[in-house]
């Protein structure tokens, strides 16, 4: 299927603007129609999922710029691709062990405060 930019801005939740700005750093290459205006596929649309799958996870556009470099590249490039999201996935759950430190903190600090609020609670009685 073939959608205008308008479509597939609707379908993917970015900006027509954001589109555009993808297109220049290279993210993504949409096809142009005989009016030379641009043309997304469903192709498209499963990697613009990608890229923000990546933006979410916190990969920077200059690496994203370069997995899609890579990518254009084809086949070839298939070893250093996967090499990109394995240290990808190392930083992402280095990310999640900090995070997870940080709410086992939290939780502490929460509980903290429940027990002493109990505790004024209970010598006012």
């Amino acid at each position: 299927m073939e959608y205008s930019i308008g479509d597939f801005s609707k379908l993917t939740g970015l900006g027509i603007h954001t589109l555009r700005y993808y297109e220049h750093e290279g993210l993504i290459a949409p096809e142009r129609n005989a009016s030379n205006r641009r043309c997304y596929s469903d192709k498209d649309l499963t990697w613009i999922e990608f890229i923000k799958r990546l933006k979410d996870t916190r990969m920077p556009i200059k690496e994203i710029r370069h997995y899609a470099e890579l990518r254009a590249a084809g086949d070839p490039t298939l070893s250093e691709r996967m090499e990109m999201l394995v240290q990808h996935r190392q930083a992402l759950n280095e990310q999640i062990a900090q995070l997870q430190e940080h709410k086992t903190k939290l939780d502490e600090k929460i509980e903290f405060y429940r027990k002493e609020i109990e505790r004024v609670n209970n010598t006012n009685l």
